[in-house]
């Protein structure tokens, strides 16, 4: 059997929304809720939907004057790994997405930027949470001092290009974000995609 394209497909999603019925709070965290719904599927019968609320997070692909790329190493304690990555943090609720980069970039690294541009929007998790991750470009570095929070521990190192896609095809990048991120950042030096101005 010769399976559709996507031009065949229905137009819209009605046909696999999922309704609400009702709702709880099953768990309430410092930052992750889990909640559990009643849905009602497309066929009418009813199914159980559990997933975490996450207020959202901003990642940074930051290029030095030498094109190489500001990356860091932090454990992950949930895979109980030191994971290569780039610049990252969560946003605080009601927190503008731009001034959230800007901050989480020069208290990691040190590094402000005078060019910033909008890359991306990823959902890194989309069967069982909210999150989403907006990826920024920050260029014309300008080096500062770094400083940390608290429970923070990292290290901070740069990286050409041609690195990044060595580790991500041999397995050493897993980090989703920066894995889309190092892809884009192929592409848009190889002119075959562009930033865009920040949203509002």
């Amino acid at each position: 059997m010769t399976e559709k394209s996507f031009k065949d497909l229905p137009v819209g999603d009605a046909h696999l929304r999922e309704e609400r019925l009702s709702g709880e709070d099953i768990y309430g965290g410092i930052f992750l809720n889990m909640k559990r719904d009643q849905v009602s599927l497309p066929d009418g019968k009813q199914a159980v939907r559990e997933y975490l609320t996450h207020p959202g997070a901003v990642a940074i692909l930051a290029i030095l004057d030498d094109g190489r790329v500001l990356m860091e190493r932090q454990y992950r304690y949930p895979i109980a790994k030191a994971c290569i990555e780039i610049p990252a943090g969560k946003l605080e609720i009601g927190e503008d997405r731009l001034l959230c980069a800007q901050r989480e970039l020069e208290e990691e690294t040190g590094y402000s930027a005078s060019k910033w541009s909008f890359v991306r929007r990823i959902h890194p998790v989309i069967s069982y949470s909210t999150e989403f991750i907006d990826i920024y470009l920050a260029e014309g570095l300008i080096s500062g001092k770094s400083h940390l929070d608290d429970e923070e521990f990292l290290d901070v190192f740069a990286a050409p290009l041609e690195q990044l896609i060595e580790w991500v095809e041999q397995g050493e990048i897993t980090d989703v974000k920066t894995t889309i991120a190092t892809y884009w950042l192929d592409r848009y030096r190889r002119g075959l995609v562009s930033p865009t101005s920040i949203p509002g």
